[in-house]
């Protein structure tokens, strides 16, 4: 079944996968760039990006997040602010003072903070809830608040798996001061500068980078999911070595999938035609009524069969990952930068995802050892540019970017066999219509034949 939905949606989430893509632990452009602000400071150890955050660093970073940390540094100086706590360093007190004064937070009794324990993902992210305007008790649960988190569009715990570290901590930070304050009027980041708790030129790259990805993404999200005609074009230049032997393979692929999605059903027209290796295929598929058509013609010879897709139906009516119209922040972090240009009417948004899909590939193979075991994969700087007119609409998006996979098959002679491949790939997806505007036109239907899906190659139930 998954492989029946990989074969029909490759293009549409190759394109998502831009958005929805992880990284494991590689946030230190994200440090870097919240340092320049002043909001994240190191030691005389840099960073320490590999280490987890204390409840101290935590309240020093949650004052920040309010705007407050001037305000409390003069209130502790003059001696109009102080808290009971007996294990909480000078350098710190005007933080934890703030936060007990303002009663946003408590020590574990009366005399002692916890100013040395470790803070975790749940910790942090509910001091960003009450940063962004939010209320826990009532707004949010505490035991809720990775959820809620993740429904404001900031956290997803993909992105940071296993122990919670302050590299972790300058990510979901970052990402919190790109959503939208509980008021809904502005964002984070926007309403520290607007009150001065932030320097408006310091902050000036990382504000053109959150309103570039916002203006993306509302294109995005202007899309109707539910109703698509796009095309896809992809070229592929792969070269692969195996015990000593060179082989070139490229491929190019044209595509065309039309969508029509509702409560109650499912109609869809997919072409694509490949070239590989001087030959040529030509696959066409329908999905209407509960049944799917299938026509494939190779050197000349035509096959068509038809088969029901109840279930398939089904799956394809609660496809998540297909979510166009999502307005997720949670990705931001990783993404080295985000720029754009006017080229003529239209406006081109070009996002580079960096040295993280490495890390993401990392976490993949060593959760997965036993399905990835002996495969090495690493890629190079993702670029994805995406074309919006002037009514906001996305209209194309190219990707492109290299990569190289390295495997090591045990054969049954006992000899591994090492598979070394290299391969530049461009794809364009662009969108003809959506909503209303997709119209899906039906061919005769009458002289297939009806068949057990698991005949066809590269589909199962």
């Amino acid at each position: 079944m998954k492989r029946f939905l990989t074969l029909l949606f490759t293009t549409l989430l190759v394109t998502a996968a831009l958005l929805v893509t992880a990284s494991a632990s590689e946030y230190d452009a994200a440090a870097q760039e919240l340092s320049a602000i002043g909001m994240f400071r190191g030691t005389g150890n840099g960073f320490e990006l590999d280490r987890a955050p204390t409840r101290s660093e935590a309240a020093i970073m949650l004052v920040r997040l309010y705007g407050a940390e001037e305000k409390a540094l003069s209130a502790y100086e003059a001696g109009e602010i102080s808290h009971p706590f007996t294990d909480v360093s000078e350098s710190t007190s005007p933080y934890v003072a703030w936060l007990y004064s303002n009663r946003i937070t408590n020590g574990f009794s009366e005399t002692i903070f916890g100013s040395a324990e470790k803070y975790s993902a749940q910790n942090y992210v509910v001091f960003l809830l009450r940063a962004l305007g939010y209320q826990d008790g009532s707004d949010f649960q505490y035991a809720d608040a990775l959820t809620f988190a993740r429904e404001k569009g900031f956290y997803d715990a993909v992105m940071f798996p296993g122990e919670f570290l302050r590299d972790d901590l300058a990510a979901v930070t970052y990402q919190a001061l790109a959503a939208n304050m509980a008021n809904g009027r502005t964002y984070l980041l926007d309403s520290l500068v607007k009150s001065g708790a932030i320097d408006a030129k310091a902050a000036q790259s990382m504000t053109d980078k959150i309103k570039n990805y916002r203006s993306m993404l509302a294109a995005v999200k202007a899309l109707d999911e539910n109703a698509m005609d796009v095309d896809t074009d992809v070229k592929m230049d792969m070269e692969m070595t195996v015990v000593g032997e060179n082989m070139k393979l490229p491929t190019v692929m044209k595509s065309n999938m039309k969508m029509l999605k509702d409560h109650e059903n499912v109609q869809m027209a997919y072409t694509v035609s490949t070239q590989a290796l001087g030959q040529s295929e030509k696959k066409e598929m329908w999905m209407k009524d509960g049944w799917m058509y299938t026509s494939t013609t190779t050197a000349g010879k035509e096959t068509k069969d038809k088969f029901a897709v109840t279930d398939q139906i089904a799956a394809v009516k609660s496809l998540s990952g297909i979510n166009m119209g999502s307005k997720d922040l949670s990705r931001l972090a990783m993404l080295e930068s985000v720029t754009s240009r006017k080229d003529g009417t239209n406006t081109e948004y070009t996002v580079v995802i960096g040295k993280g899909l490495n890390s993401m590939l990392e976490s993949i193979t060593d959760a997965r050892k036993t399905e990835t075991s002996g495969a090495d994969i690493h890629f190079g700087k993702i670029t994805a540019v995406y074309t919006v007119d002037s009514r906001g609409i996305l209209k194309k998006i190219n990707m492109f970017f290299d990569a190289s996979t390295k495997m090591k098959l045990p054969m049954e002679s006992g000899t591994i066999l090492t598979t070394d491949v290299t391969y530049s790939y461009d794809m364009t997806m662009t969108v003809n219509a959506t909503g209303k505007a997709v119209k899906i036109t039906f061919p005769d239907f009458s002289g297939y034949l009806e068949i057990d899906p698991s005949q066809i190659s590269g589909i199962s139930t």
